[in-house]
């Protein structure tokens, strides 16, 4: 069974920094997974991903060194062990709204004494039915991480007995829904932003929990780790193939080609 670069990190404190993919293609997440990147965020709540899709994706990404962090849409306590099996490392629950539910979360994604996870073994993470029945559900438990995302105020209010769950890994703030849920969209810099965060930060470290949310530049990641954050997600394939053709037609529109950008801003 692999061990989880993800987890290794986090155990020893370790900055853990995830990137995105959207574009479902294998040479991506192969080439990402060579590249030698923690891990492999793949999200199947609001992208039409199938678990066929998503574990063909996976086999791609096993040739290097990228752990893959799956993220279902909130309540699919069914899909947890279905992407683990195909070979997952990682689980992002969204839209936790306390202890119990995150307690089911690790239910479905750990096996007994910790969760209730179903046992196969007749698949990728194991693989293929080539460990004991004890040491490969001592090595998934192991190896295994879980990522509570916490999304609205109440949420962020109960983040230390969120973090205390057993089986709970990572705290994972996530700054787009909250400012449109506390009614200040888009306002990334408003001080109910940074109360959060802050409130995240200190249930995290009390619980000796790691936490984090996504970031986008290097003075901002500065900012997290100052704040103790070690789990931090940046960039995704589909924004830096749109920033890359942008920056060709910037460079090439003074030479007299022109473009016709339906995605400009209008």
């Amino acid at each position: 069974m692999r061990t989880s670069r993800v987890k290794a990190k986090l155990r020893k404190q370790e900055p853990v920094l995830m990137t995105a993919l959207h574009v479902l293609d294998p040479q991506i997440f192969e080439m990402v997974s060579l590249l030698g990147f923690d891990g492999i965020w793949l999200d199947l709540e609001h992208h039409p991903t199938s678990v066929e899709s998503a574990a063909t994706l996976m086999r791609a990404a096993r040739v290097g060194a990228s752990d893959v962090m799956i993220r279902p849409a909130k309540g699919e306590f069914m899909r947890l062990g279905r992407m683990l099996e195909a070979g997952a490392q990682g689980i992002m629950y969204p839209r936790c709204a306390n202890a119990a539910e995150a307690q089911e979360v690790v239910k479905w994604s750990k096996f007994a004494p910790l969760g209730q996870r179903g046992f196969d073994g007749g698949n990728a993470d194991m693989p293929y039915c080539s460990m004991t029945m004890p040491d490969y559900i001592q090595k998934a438990n192991d190896e295994t991480f879980v990522v509570i995302q916490l999304e609205d105020q109440s949420a962020v209010d109960q983040a230390f007995e969120i973090a205390s769950v057993p089986g709970v890994d990572v705290l994972f703030f996530g700054p787009s829904d909250f400012s449109i849920l506390a009614g200040i969209p888009g306002q990334f810099d408003h001080p109910k932003m940074q109360a959060a965060m802050e409130k995240v930060s200190a249930a995290a470290a009390k619980a000796g929990k790691a936490w984090g949310m996504p970031s986008w530049s290097v003075e901002m990641t500065q900012k997290l780790m100052g704040m103790g954050a070690t789990f931090l997600a940046h960039g995704c394939d589909l924004v830096m193939v749109k920033v890359g053709m942008e920056e060709t037609q910037r460079k090439f529109g003074p030479l007299g080609f022109t473009f016709d950008n339906r995605l400009k801003p209008q």
